[in-house]
This record gives C-alpha cells, structure tokens and sequence, in this order.
C-alpha cells in the first residue's frame, strides 16, 4: 500500500531515531493491518518514522522525546512465551543518483505488495518510510530514506513462539 501522507516528516537524520519496545499505539499517518501466525499485526507509519504493533511487541523506531539516537545495531528480548530480534544498519550514498536509484527500487518491490506499507513525504520524492512483513514466520523489515544526508536506515525484527 503507498500512502502520500500531507504532514512533513520530523525525524531528518538517521543517527537521530532510536528504538523503543512496549509504547503504546502512537499517532499513525497510515496503518496496514494485517495477520501472521494467528496474530493481529499493525504496520504504521509515523510523522517520526514507524511503530509496529504484534502479540507481545510494540515496536517504535522513531525521534522520540527524550530518547536519544542512534538505533542500537542488535536488541535481543526474552518476552513470556516470546523472544524478540531487532537488527538495524545505515547505508551512506556517496551521491544523489545512487541514493535516488536506492529508493526508487525499495519502492518498486514493495509497491505490489499487500503486506507492505511505503509511505512519500512532502518535500522530496525520496523521503520515504517503508516497512514490509517477512515472506515466512513472524518478522518484519523497514526503511527509513533520507535524502538530506543521502541515507537509508534499514531494521530487521523478528517475533519467535518459544511453545
């Protein structure tokens, strides 16, 4: 699903996101519902990046008030009944082409997608949001585009049963 939100993005640099478990259901831009493994899942955008919502998890990766950046690069959680994986990378371009071209197919290989939420916002056609559901098992990948710095935060989760 692409959704060409009207609010301006307020998260402008990738060391400046960090990473929250267990907040509550933030302001969405856009939500995709969706289910995997007999659970409810909300991929949701936010004005400050994303937050998902499966199970046990409330994941935010977002410029939150009074948390610092960067992202950790591994989380690893023991939840009752769960254990919780959380990866995350920044890719640098050297220059606006190659950047430009880095988003253009994130957004060509998720656009036919219906458990993946992209969403542009104003400003610049590469400031984009993305999150998809993994192909198999409980998990989940995201991006986050900024063309300011000409970076690409990339997450990886993943929700494992451990019955």
């Amino acid at each position: 699903m692409l959704a060409t939100l009207r609010t301006p993005y307020t998260d402008t640099r990738a060391d400046a996101l960090s990473f929250a478990l267990g907040l509550p259901a933030l302001d969405a831009l856009a939500v995709l519902p969706a289910e995997r493994a007999g659970l409810a899942v909300e991929l949701r955008l936010l004005g400050a990046s994303h937050q998902v919502l499966v199970g046990p998890v409330s994941e935010t990766v977002a410029c939150l008030p009074g948390r610092p950046g960067p992202l950790p690069d591994e989380v690893n959680e023991a939840l009752p009944g769960w254990s919780y994986e959380f990866g995350a990378t920044t890719v640098s371009h050297d220059d606006d082409a190659a950047f430009g071209t880095a988003v253009d197919d994130l957004c060509a290989r998720l656009a036919d997608r219906a458990d993946a939420l992209t969403g542009t916002f104003p400003g610049s056609p590469y400031a984009v949001t993305a999150l998809a559901l993994a192909d198999n098992g409980l998990g989940w990948r995201t991006w986050h585009a900024y063309p300011q710095t000409r970076e690409i935060v990339m997450t990886r989760s993943r929700l494992v049963s451990e019955s």
